[in-house]
């Protein structure tokens, strides 16, 4: 089973904490859209001759944006060149002002069975903040109105460690998404990236960003919650009820290969990754006028295999297997590294299972970047 991402670069305005290539000018939406059904053909035989594709995921930028008749376009290419499963999962990341009762007619229609909703934050003064396009009454009605348009499979994304005075916008964030009722929340903490506005604000002192404890503090009460109300912490950002997690985002964790399409976007075959130009006029030209993807590939030693394989697995509940690190990857922590592997559990970081599972704690999951970079192996 393999996985097709699209990458939809464009949005009505920019986020201030976002680092994506996107585009606010529309003026090449069509053009890239021909472009990508071509890349589609390009690329065909990508994940080998008879790849079965199990899960098709649309990101960006925006892709709401998209028209119905752009979507069935990249639907019929994306039949014509693959085998996709019956039931397969295929999410549409969307905004909240876009998901009006006609729009969302239209996507009810068409093969999408899974939505993946920007809502970040329901707090007016911190949407403005981040410059979102949408209210926080829009994030409450476009769940209500997907729902009654039919999709039951729906997660939302919220973003904490907001500065704030206090942790009482981020419990009334969670207790509004609680309420929803969808079965899939995604929580990112708020990051301050170099190359955007809250980036370039904080370098001139015009953005504080909150401190560290203060943003540990809302991940601790994030787990209090998803536990009183009965959802899994299946990766560090991903929580979801019993049996409902991304199909696509889960495989992507396990290693499994998948092709990304649209500029900017990356693909993994196991061995290589690629990574197309993110430019939205260069892709368009290349791939119309010189029928060439414009990417830069990536080959990939054991040693990168393995660091993949440590950073992926320890996001998530299943953990790292060791084993598997040593059999099929070359390398070996239960010996070289037993002594820190020791340390991690004694302070309560990690737990080792007797079959040899490296799973982090709730406390470690706090410093999973620290751990995973000192378990890191050097070509």
């Amino acid at each position: 089973m393999s996985g097709l991402y699209l990458h939809i670069p464009f949005c009505k305005q920019a986020c201030h904490y976002c680092d994506f290539h996107f585009s606010t000018s529309m003026a090449l939406k069509g053009r890239l859209v021909e472009a990508m059904v071509r890349e589609i053909e390009l690329r065909r035989d990508y994940l080998g001759p008879a790849a079965h594709i199990n899960t098709i995921y649309f990101g960006g930028g925006t892709p709401s944006l998209l028209t119905g008749a752009e979507l069935d376009t990249l639907f019929e290419a994306i039949h014509r060149n693959f085998s996709v499963a019956p039931d397969a999962e295929i999410t549409l990341e969307a905004n909240p002002d876009d998901l009006t009762a006609p729009k969302l007619r239209e996507l009810a229609a068409s093969p999408i069975n899974r939505l993946s909703i920007g809502l970040q934050t329901f707090h007016e003064p911190h949407l403005r903040l981040m410059n979102r396009a949408h209210s926080g009454e829009e994030s409450r009605v476009c769940v209500q109105l997907a729902q009654d348009a039919g999709f039951e499979n729906i997660s939302v994304d919220l973003i904490y460690g907001v500065p704030a005075e206090g942790h009482g916008i981020w419990l009334h964030d969670m207790a509004i998404a609680f309420g929803l009722g969808v079965p899939h929340l995604s929580c990112y903490a708020l990051t301050i990236e170099p190359d955007t506005v809250f980036g370039r604000q904080l370098t001139k002192g015009k953005f504080l960003a909150a401190p560290e404890e203060f943003v540990a503090q809302q991940f601790e009460m994030l787990l209090q919650e998803i536990d009183r109300h009965g959802y899994q912490q299946y990766e560090i950002s991903n929580f979801c009820q019993p049996g409902r997690e991304s199909r696509h985002n889960s495989a992507y964790w396990r290693g499994v290969p998948y092709l990304g399409l649209g500029p900017s976007a990356h693909s993994f075959n196991g061995h290589s990754r690629q990574f197309n130009v993110a430019n939205n006029p260069h892709y368009v030209q290349a791939v119309l006028e010189r029928h060439e993807v414009p990417a830069t590939v990536e080959h990939l030693s054991l040693t990168d295999r393995a660091n993949e394989y440590l950073m992926t697995s320890l996001r998530t509940a299943q953990g790292c297997d060791l084993g598997h690190l040593r059999d099929v990857l070359g390398v070996d922590l239960l010996g070289p590294r037993a002594q820190y592997l020791q340390e991690l559990q004694r302070i309560g970081w990690a737990t080792l299972s007797p079959a040899h599972v490296l799973t982090l704690t709730n406390q470690g999951k706090l410093l999973a970047d620290q751990i995973t970079l000192e378990l890191f192996q050097a070509e």
